[in-house]
């Protein structure tokens, strides 16, 4: 049974991403994702201007008038979304937490997918695999799975990326698309060879989720700061100068290798921070990929 608030949730997030895919998303992602391929649709008559490289030569010589093949893109698309559930990813700042960000844009992505007759799944995962929703089509599926995107309480803390990606390529038989949505406060090299397998089999997008504070910590005074992963805590002098400078360069380090490892991996990515508009970026970065790469 769906609680009321959470009922409430949905159903205002569905609203929202619905009218975001309708108005500004569904053209770039069904220009950014192909299909297989075309398949063979009818015959019709040749019209001036037509390919002549799609004229039929046997229904021509038959009918003694020119025809033309016409064919239609073969999408049957797979999208899985990966969302990291970790205890990291439940801070914010503001009135929006990362976790809250990846869910819109889960829904977002998941609408587009339907939208264009996809199929798309979920898998949920934290140090482990908390939840998996086998890839399907459909309004109803979409609803439940932004249900689990918004509720699922994860039963462990921490992060292991590097499982979720083996769990993913082992469940996807063929090429599909993944977009992986984490903040990636995890080293670099604990799921980067797997980051790379995966890339090579699908396409894969990262969005690496972030809270402003995690780039530039306010001057707060002294303060007891908590890792949500581990428990440790510590106390930290905000204001003091050296603090400031250490807390810069090594989320500048961090974002630094993440970005690394995308690349190396041929993984697009896309940096996105909570309480932002997200919808121009992420337009953006459909674009781009709809472009030929040279």
């Amino acid at each position: 049974m769906i609680a009321a608030d959470t009922f409430r949730k949905i159903r205002l997030i569905e609203l929202r991403t619905r009218k975001l895919v309708n108005d500004s998303l569904a053209g770039a992602y069904h220009s950014a994702f192909k299909g297989r391929g075309i398949e063979f649709d009818s015959i019709r008559p040749y019209e001036p201007g037509d390919d002549v490289r799609l004229i039929d030569w046997s229904v021509t010589a038959r009918t003694g008038s020119p025809f033309v093949k016409q064919y239609i893109e073969e999408r049957e698309l797979t999208v899985m979304l990966v969302m990291d559930t970790s205890a990291s990813f439940l801070f914010g700042s503001g009135d929006q937490k990362k976790r809250d960000l990846a869910a819109e844009l889960g829904s977002v992505l998941a609408y587009s997918a339907i939208f264009n007759n996809d199929n798309v799944g979920l898998l949920l995962f934290s140090t482990q695999n908390e939840l998996y929703v086998p890839p399907r089509k459909g309004r109803n599926h979409v609803l439940r799975l932004i249900r689990d995107l918004l509720s699922a309480q994860p039963t462990n803390a921490g992060t292991d990326i590097a499982a979720a990606l083996r769990m993913v390529s082992r469940s996807l038989k063929r090429r599909s698309i993944i977009f992986l949505l984490s903040d990636f406060l995890a080293p670099t090299e604990t799921y980067t060879t797997e980051l790379s397998l995966l890339a090579h089999q699908h396409d894969v997008i990262a969005l690496v989720v972030s809270d402003a504070f995690e780039s530039t910590w306010p001057e707060l005074g002294l303060i007891k700061v908590t890792d949500a992963e581990t428990g440790q805590e510590i106390w930290v002098d905000t204001n003091a100068p050296r603090w400031q400078q250490s807390f810069s360069a090594q989320t500048l380090k961090l974002r630094t290798h993440i970005d690394s490892v995308m690349v190396r991996s041929h993984v697009d990515f896309l940096h996105l921070t909570a309480n932002s508009d997200y919808v121009a970026q992420l337009t953006t970065l459909l674009q781009q990929r709809a472009r030929p790469r040279r």
